[in-house]
């Protein structure tokens, strides 16, 4: 059994080093013996018959537009369809909008996502930027946030988590990120899954049921070299807010 994480644009949306995502879902899973295959789907590449994982990564407007573009029509049609049937799937900035309805930039056409979450993203005229720590499922979230984009979600999507510090999707509503079945979205870059490894485990977990068809439970690892990481980093968090 391999499982198969489908980086999405990592050429071309990947400008805050999130590809440290990717190494931590390959290296827990090599931990356990497990076997994965990362394949890098770029503007016009087809997608692999089988994704488990997708990784979605930021970027900035210019590479957005084209992206947008890009996953009209049957590939972003598949991705849906392959979330619907359990696939997992991080997003992160502006892999987090487009997999919304659409992200609307300043003075421009809005760009359509592909409607995975019930979400719209606008350019705000604010930055936010700084470390970020959320309450959800997973317990303590940590990250850090560098993003004008404002989600809003849809009365019926559920958030990533709620804000202990930092702004969140939209500063106001004390919300971050987004979840549907097995996608997440959000805007904790730093990278996330290094620091908050109980969320990586979730995502190769579920991964791994999408390739083979039934639920896993997975190996306990030594976390103690990630603890001390998560814990400096919401010390650090919490210590600058």
């Amino acid at each position: 059994m391999t499982v198969v994480i489908g980086w999405l644009y990592g050429a071309t949306m990947n400008i805050y080093g999130d590809r440290g995502n990717i190494i931590a879902l390959t290296q827990r899973a090599k931990w356990r013996g497990i076997d994965t295959e990362t394949v890098t789907i770029g503007i016009g590449d087809p997608l692999p018959p089988r994704v488990d994982i997708y990784f979605f990564g930021g970027g900035q407007d210019q590479e957005q537009i084209a992206v947008s573009r890009d996953l009209q029509g049957a590939k972003g049609e598949r991705i849906k369809a392959d979330i619907e049937a359990g696939a997992a799937a991080l997003t992160v900035c502006g892999g987090y909008q487009l997999f919304g309805h659409e992200y609307r930039p300043h003075d421009a056409e809005p760009l359509p996502g592909i409607s995975v979450f019930d979400a719209i993203s606008v350019a705000g005229s604010e930055r936010f930027i700084g470390n970020v720590v959320i309450d959800s499922e997973w317990g303590e979230l940590v990250g850090f946030e560098n993003h004008s984009g404002l989600t809003h979600l849809g009365t019926g999507l559920a958030p990533l988590g709620k804000v202990r510090v930092g702004r969140g999707n939209n500063g106001k509503d004390g919300q971050e990120g987004a979840r549907y079945r097995n996608a997440l979205g959000c805007y904790l870059h730093g990278s996330v899954l290094p620091k908050n490894p109980r969320l990586t485990d979730w995502l190769l977990a579920a991964g791994i049921e999408h390739a083979i068809g039934e639920p896993v439970e997975l190996a306990p690892l030594d976390d103690r070299i990630e603890a001390a990481a998560h814990a400096s980093a919401v010390e650090r968090a919490v210590r600058t807010r």
